[in-house]
């Protein structure tokens, strides 16, 4: 089993966060046949090893953890042929895709009793699945900037923090195109969503000509990392990343803040779901109704600072503070499949990835 101590984020440092605000190994498919082990393929930094290993105790089984940055390079590997994954957790977007494409198994609802902890909010917003034929969410949030206060002491609230020329070179934003280009769609007063080349170039162009000559780099491995080692002062970002670099390190949580511009950003869902070639399928099933167990999935929220956002009884039993509240998130708008558009955002993309 993977190993990362994520209970080193939980309350005490969500509310530092707030109020100012390990090593992951997986094992790949090759030639595996354990009916005891599940291989799961998830983000970075999004799954505590209390939860993980309560499945294992509780099943007798094994979890194989493999980590994902991105879900183009998620859809990637899986396009190129990477198999044996039970388990895989797209975001909306992309699990729409993957759903159109055949590339994930029809769900046998009647192992999972626990869907009916899912919340309807969610429910309603998955318009691609409604029936959570193919997709159970996970959980519902959004990235945003983590400011290290004792280096930037006054600040905006908006994404056009990215354009301060006085603070090249210790800035990043995610190697992340939808994020990226929706940020910048979303300050122009845009959808995140848009299929506009003409918005989608004046959001390039704010991108290219005001934020990146100011970034390090886009990065969404190890901008954690950098901020905790004090390279990077503004990030953009999953504030649990952050949370969890800068764990013991009670000076830098003092001066640490995590806010989601008020303009708005995108949003996601993240979704569970078993792929076209997964191994073990019944395990696959446990693991999904396991995680909606209201106990369960209060205690992943309570490792982060989240908000129950998927699952209507956990919210009670939530300890501590959280890094952003679950009524920030209407504000901020979900990120769909794109269809043909996707081309013309991958262009774009490529074009500002250029140093």
């Amino acid at each position: 089993m993977r190993k990362i101590s994520v209970l080193l984020a939980a309350a005490g440092l969500a509310a530092a966060l707030l109020g100012g605000c390990a090593d992951k190994t997986g094992a790949e498919e090759s030639g595996r046949a354990e009916s005891n082990t599940l291989y799961i393929y998830n983000w970075l930094v999004y799954t505590p090893d209390t939860v993980i290993e309560k499945f294992e105790n509780e099943y007798g089984v094994t979890v194989i953890y493999d980590e994902f940055d991105s879900n183009e390079s998620m859809y990637a590997k899986l396009r190129a042929g990477g198999s044996g994954y039970d388990i895989v957790f797209p975001s909306q977007d992309y699990a729409s895709i993957m759903i159109n494409q055949n590339m994930l198994k029809k769900l046998d609802k009647s192992k999972l009793s626990n869907l009916e902890n899912v919340s309807p909010e969610v429910l309603e917003k998955t318009t691609f699945d409604p029936g959570m034929d193919y997709s159970v969410p996970y959980f519902w949030g959004a990235a945003g900037i983590t400011v290290n206060t004792a280096r930037v002491p006054v600040y905006e609230k908006s994404w056009s923090i990215f354009g301060r020329a006085d603070l090249k070179g210790h800035m990043t934003m995610l190697d992340d195109m939808r994020e990226v280009l929706g940020d910048a769609l979303i300050s122009l007063g845009y959808s995140a969503n848009s299929s506009d080349p003409a918005q989608l170039d004046r959001a390039a162009k704010l991108v290219n000509d005001e934020w990146k000559p100011n970034l390090t780099k886009f990065d969404a491995e190890a901008f954690g990392e950098g901020y905790a080692k004090g390279d990077f002062w503004v990030v953009q970002g999953y504030p649990e990343v952050v949370a969890l670099a800068i764990a013991g390190n009670p000076e830098l949580i003092k001066n640490t803040v995590f806010f989601i511009p008020p303009e708005g950003g995108p949003a996601y869902i993240d979704y569970m779901c078993i792929p076209e070639g997964a191994k073990n399928v019944e395990l696959a099933h446990k693991f999904i109704n396991f995680i909606h167990r209201p106990e369960i999935y209060a205690e992943f929220c309570n490792s982060f600072g989240f908000p129950a956002t998927a699952n209507s009884k956990a919210g009670a039993l939530l300890q501590g503070t959280l890094l952003y509240e679950a009524d920030e998130l209407p504000k901020m708008e979900l990120k769909y499949d794109l269809g043909e558009s996707l081309e013309l955002y991958d262009k774009v993309w490529q074009n500002i990835k250029v140093w």
